[in-house]
């Protein structure tokens, strides 16, 4: 019996959402569940492994305001949104677009209200203990370490690209069969060294705000916002200097010891978000996109975007607008 499954199945009905047998848009080897008319209208799918580890996609709208209150299996879960306007009731926090957030099931009831006509289309991968205590620790003995506090580290953030990308790209990846069943396991795996790779950086980051006068954290926060309102824009070194206050040696040692990139890499991952953007969901041709993001022409961006993401921007717009 497929434990998660059966879990959601009951979940599904008391909001709203029947099977939908007949929807095949989502990838073969999961099911989907259609939100009743009366309701609203979306789909819901969800692909689950047995008791490991399950891949959920949202794509609905209510046509009034709805609070939503279940339980969530215990878990530790990874989402990102593309469309939201809501806010979880306990504790009361704002849900944002753009975000990626993590979440610890299995503690609480979950509340959250859901605001009337905005699709809700989010991407998340959630793994059972059976997988982070059982699996993960019988292949990695000697290096083992629970990932809870690493997925409670992510929080809500706008700062965690890679995972980003690589929930987009599971969203967008229609399989079938054993083919499938083995680019999940892959892609949760995967999922879940980001995690742990990034909460590793948080913790290097903050010792490094340990060592950092106050002076130098404000000057470099100062900086980052700079970069992130001008970062489309031609920015000379000379320029960053002049905003900061910091010598040109000095900004550029502690810029790459606060954020793991020089400022030339942070400006790039900036405008590659930006490209990602604007190629998912606008008809701008690469050549304009390139001189949005702050590129003389479309190769010179087709280079950084490979190096970035692995594909041309014209396989990733394919990848993006595929049904």
């Amino acid at each position: 019996m497929n434990t998660i499954q059966e879990y959601y199945k009951k979940q599904f009905a008391e909001h709203g959402f029947l099977p939908d047998r007949d929807n095949h848009i989502y990838c073969g080897v999961g099911s989907t569940w259609r939100l009743s008319d009366a309701i609203g209208k979306g789909t819901f799918w969800l692909y689950g492994e047995q008791d490991l580890f399950s891949v959920k996609i949202h794509d609905f709208y209510f046509h009034e305001d709805t609070v939503m209150e279940f339980s969530w299996p215990e878990c530790l879960g990874i989402m990102q949104y593309d469309s939201i306007s809501g806010e979880e009731l306990s504790p009361y926090r704002r849900l944002e677009a753009g975000i990626v957030k993590s979440f610890i099931g299995g503690y609480g009831t979950y509340k959250v209200l859901i605001h009337k006509k905005i699709p809700v289309r989010s991407m998340g991968i959630e793994i059972m203990p059976r997988y982070y205590e059982g699996y993960l620790k019988e292949q990695y003995p000697g290096e083992y370490s629970n990932p809870l506090k690493a997925f409670a580290a992510v929080g809500q953030t706008m700062d965690f690209p890679e995972m980003d990308r690589l929930l987009k790209i599971v969203r967008d990846y229609r399989g079938s069969g054993l083919a499938a069943k083995l680019y999940y396991q892959g892609k949760v795996a995967e999922a879940v060294s980001l995690i742990v790779e990034w909460s590793k950086k948080q913790g290097q980051k903050q010792e490094v705000k340990k060592k950092l006068s106050v002076q130098d954290i404000k000057d470099l926060d100062n900086i980052t916002l700079y970069l992130n309102d001008h970062c489309l824009q031609e920015i000379s070194l000379d320029q960053i200097v002049k905003v900061s206050y910091i010598g040109a040696r000095r900004l550029q040692t502690i810029f790459k010891e606060y954020h793991g990139c020089t400022i030339t890499q942070y400006i790039q991952q900036r405008r590659m978000s930006q490209a990602e953007n604007l190629l998912a969901n606008t008809e701008l041709s690469i050549g304009q996109i390139a001189q949005a993001v702050g590129y003389s022409n479309a190769s010179r961006l087709a280079e950084l975007f490979c190096k970035s993401t692995g594909m041309l921007p014209g396989e990733y717009r394919k990848m993006a607008h595929r049904k």
